[in-house]
C-alpha cells in the first residue's frame, strides 16, 4: 500500500466527502471552514462557516451539511464563535443554522453525521471534550427526518460517541472514543448491541466508513492508521503511516481518503493537519446514501 500525501500544514483537517463533480471536500476545524482540494490549486476554502465545524455532508439537492461544534477543539476556542448545531451550505454558498435542539434537547458538540437509505439523517453528539481518563458527560445519538423533526435514538451514557456510518442494509454504526467500542443501531427494532472494543489503547476510534464486503475502516487517534474491523466485530489488520492522529476517512472506489488532524492544540500559528490517500487492493468503498433536510 503506498501512501501519497496531498497536503500538509492544515487547521485540524476532519469529515471528508465528495462533490458531484469529483472534488474532495473536508473541514478544518481551527480554520473555522469546509476547504477544497484539487490537483491543479492544492488546498483553498470552499465556504467559511465559523465556530468548528467537525464534518460536512453532501445531500442529492445541492445543499452541504455541517456539524458545527460551535468552536472549540480541545485547548482551541475560535475567535468567531457559532451556536453548537448542525449547519447547512447553500449551492451560492450560503451558511445558515438548520437546528440547535432536537427532541427536546440542546446540542452540545455535533461531530460527525450520515443518511440513512430511508433519507433519514444520523449524527452524533458528545458532550464536553475529550480526555483519555476522565469520563464525559452522556452523549447523544440523534435522528433528524427530512422535514427537519428529529428524535433521540440514544443516550450514549459517558462514552463520547464520535463517528457514525450507516451499512449496506440500513443499520446504523458508530464508535464510542472513550470506551473504544463500536455499537450498532437497528433502526426497525430500536436495539443497540456492542460489535466490539478496539484491543490497543492507542487505536481510539474517531471517523468510519463501510467497504462493500461490510469491513469497517475507522481512523483511529494515537495509532497513526487506519483500522480494519469486519461486519461481526472482529479486529482485521491496523493500516499504518497516514499520520500523527487521523481523524476519518472516505472512499472513491478503492481508494482511501484520510484526514488527520497533526497534533497541537490549535493555540498557536503551527498548523500539522494532512490530508492523504491510498489505494487499496481489492477493496470498494461503500456508496453512501443520499437525503436531504428541508
Amino acid at each position: 500500500m503506498k501512501i501519497e500525501q496531498l497536503a500538509g500544514g492544515l487547521g485540524a483537517t476532519e469529515g471528508p466527502a465528495f462533490l458531484p463533480d469529483g472534488r474532495f471536500i473536508f473541514v478544518e476545524i481551527w480554520n473555522s471552514r469546509v476547504s477544497v482540494w484539487t490537483p491543479e490549486a492544492g488546498v483553498e476554502e470552499f465556504v467559511y462557516v465559523g465556530g468548528g465545524p467537525n464534518s460536512v455532508l453532501v445531500c442529492d439537492n445541492g445543499t452541504l451539511l455541517v456539524t458545527q461544534n460551535g468552536g472549540r477543539e480541545r485547548a482551541w476556542r475560535a475567535k468567531d464563535q457559532r451556536p453548537p448545531s448542525l449547519q447547512r451550505i447553500s449551492p451560492e454558498g450560503e451558511v445558515e443554522v438548520l437546528v440547535t435542539e432536537v427532541d427536546g434537547v440542546t446540542l452540545s458538540a455535533p461531530n460527525d453525521l450520515a443518511f440513512g437509505p430511508d433519507g433519514t439523517l444520523y449524527f452524533t453528539d458528545p458532550v464536553g471534550d475529550f480526555d483519555r481518563v476522565i469520563p464525559p458527560p452522556p452523549g447523544y445519538i440523534f435522528a433528524l427526518n427530512p422535514d427537519g423533526t428529529g428524535r433521540v435514538i440514544v443516550e450514549t451514557g459517558p462514552t463520547f460517541p464520535n463517528g457514525i456510518t450507516v451499512e449496506a442494509d440500513g443499520n446504523v454504526v458508530w464508535v464510542e472514543s472513550f470506551t473504544r467500542a463500536i455499537k450498532r443501531y437497528y433502526p426497525a427494532t430500536g436495539r443497540v448491541e456492542e460489535l466490539c472494543v478496539l484491543a490497543d489503547p492507542n487505536c481510539i476510534p474517531d471517523g468510519l466508513k463501510c467497504a462493500t464486503n461490510g469491513d469497517f475502516y475507522i481512523a483511529t487517534v494515537l495509532s497513526g492508521g487506519v483500522n480494519v474491523v469486519s461486519q461481526d466485530g472482529n479486529e482485521k489488520a491496523l493500516l499504518p503511516g497516514f499520520g500523527d492522529y487521523p481523524t476519518n476517512v472516505q472512499f472513491r472506489g478503492s481508494t482511501i481518503y484520510v484526514t488527520d488532524v497533526g497534533g497541537g492544540l490549535g493555540t498557536d500559528d503551527v498548523y500539522r493537519g494532512t490530508i492523504s490517500r491510498a489505494t487499496l487492493d481489492g477493496v470498494v468503498g461503500l456508496e453512501l446514501f443520499g437525503g436531504s433536510i428541508d
